[in-house]
């Protein structure tokens, strides 16, 4: 993700961080099974995701009237039961639940805050796959950061801006709201005929029936919720194949089309020069999604899995960023939002690698003009390693402190040894999730340096370290 300084949260901010971050908990266990619990421990964002299963698939049926703003919906969600159950839940801000079934079978189901608990007919054994059906509607509300980004389903004049990191997914659909849980996607979008929606993946059909349009999308990589989108709009839409024969699908609002044109004709050349750095692009297709936002939309770009989407024309460096979170972020994808310098960190130092290829300053000249600023420069705030708070997610430490731990780890073990970390780390955790400490035991045993005074300090030491490689 690209973001821009940060303002502070209004009341409404307050309200939907409230909800984030109450702690939640399941019942106690009967002879029928256990409530499965309302949150996974995350230590940023304890009341999001939820434990007892693991989603497989979502398959998301979402029909949106672009001039009442209202959404009529189902979501089919596959999962497996981890152990026996006898209620779950899931997570969904706002919209009205209409009716929910389990295995065919009608589930009662109550809501509080963004959590929808569902009680099957029948308990759930642990190792059972089960598929729940929930069908809703209404007008779908963005929401707003613990740092004051709105996010989430953005209504725009010509339909819907759709980005969901950290939380925003469950504003327009229920499921298992944390990157822990990772799951394919399939996407059938019905909007008026003149309007474009695109999702995740790849196009399998379009079609149009009484002046509307119906798209189908199917993304089989597995995903993380606040990866996924399902933005609208009136676009110019481009498919092509890059010269190593990767489908590309590229769509821009025509106002964004002339500052776009450029930056976006790199993309092929971007993912070929990536994939030499980082080894094979790991999803089947790729693509931009260009929209015109409105002005509160004060951040620049999300890493939506295999089309990020750009608030605006993107710049390259942009582009570069995005793309290489294809890699780092979706593929690789945090087993907590306190990993997030393993997204930020790897994406910045990205750009830092393709200014020096285009004949700029090095790694290390950047990295130097950091660290030569004032202690109480944002940078230094809080180790990246370590946000304690929601609204560091996406603070300066995370992107820039995490890249200069990069270029120690390279000027500690050497050229050879870091370029083949680029490639080997997405390798071995390629569709699944990894943490810092996964990181840094991968980093250890790659080498007879003993990193442990880097990483302390680094990653988790206070204000800005006094020493450097």
């Amino acid at each position: 993700m690209n973001r821009r300084p940060r303002r502070s949260c209004g009341a409404t901010a307050a309200l939907s961080v409230a909800l984030l971050l109450s702690s939640c908990t399941g019942g106690a266990a009967t002879a029928k099974g256990a409530a499965g619990s309302g949150g996974v421990g995350d230590p940023l964002f304890p009341a999001l995701g939820n434990g007892g299963y693991h989603v497989s698939h979502y398959g998301l049926d979402l029909d949106y009237d672009v001039v009442r703003q209202h959404l009529d919906a189902t979501a089919a969600i596959t999962a497996r039961a981890g152990q026996d159950l006898r209620s779950f839940q899931l997570d969904l801000q706002g919209l009205k639940v209409t009716g929910v079934r389990v295995d065919g079978r009608t589930a009662d189901f109550s809501r509080k805050g963004h959590k929808l608990t569902v009680r099957p007919a029948a308990g759930l054994k642990k190792g059972a796959t089960f598929r729940t059906t929930v069908a809703y509607s209404g007008r779908p509300q963005e929401m707003q950061d613990a740092d004051g980004a709105w996010e989430g389903w953005v209504r725009t004049g010509h339909g819907a801006f759709v980005s969901g990191e950290p939380a925003g997914a469950m504003t327009w659909f229920p499921g298992n709201n944390h990157p822990s849980d990772k799951a394919a996607y399939d996407f059938r979008i019905t909007v008026p005929s003149g309007y474009t929606a695109v999702a995740n993946g790849e196009l399998r059909s379009k079609r149009v029936t009484g002046g509307q349009t119906t798209y189908e999308w199917h993304s089989k990589e597995p995903m993380a919720s606040y990866l996924a989108t399902a933005t609208i709009g009136k676009f110019d839409v481009k498919e092509s194949r890059t010269p190593q024969g990767l489908p590309v699908y590229v769509a821009v609002d025509p106002t964004e089309a002339k500052a776009s044109k450029e930056p976006l004709a790199r993309l092929p050349e971007i993912l070929n020069w990536e994939t030499g750095l980082f080894g094979p692009y790991p999803f089947s297709s790729a693509g931009a999604i260009v929209d015109h936002t409105p002005p509160r939309i004060d951040w620049i770009a999300l890493e939506t899995q295999t089309k990020p989407v750009y608030a605006g024309a993107p710049r390259d460096i942009t582009v570069v960023h995005e793309t290489a979170h294809q890699w780092f972020g979706d593929s690789v994808t945090p087993k907590t939002w306190q990993d997030t310098w393993l997204n930020e960190g790897f994406a910045t130092y990205t750009e830092w690698l393709w200014e020096e290829h285009e004949g700029g300053r090095t790694p290390q000249q950047q990295f130097d003009q950091l660290y030569d600023s004032d202690e109480d420069d944002p940078r230094w705030d809080f180790p990246p390693g370590e946000p304690d708070e929601a609204s560091q997610v996406t603070a300066t430490p995370v992107y820039e402190r995490g890249a200069m731990v990069l270029q120690q780890l390279r000027n500690a073990v050497g050229d050879k040894t870091f370029f083949s970390i680029l490639k080997e780390w997405p390798a071995k955790y390629r569709h699944a999730n990894a943490d810092t400490k996964d990181f840094i035991a991968f980093c250890q045993e790659r080498t007879d340096e003993d990193l442990t005074d880097l990483f302390d300090d680094w990653l988790y030491g206070e204000g800005r370290p006094d020493w450097e490689y």
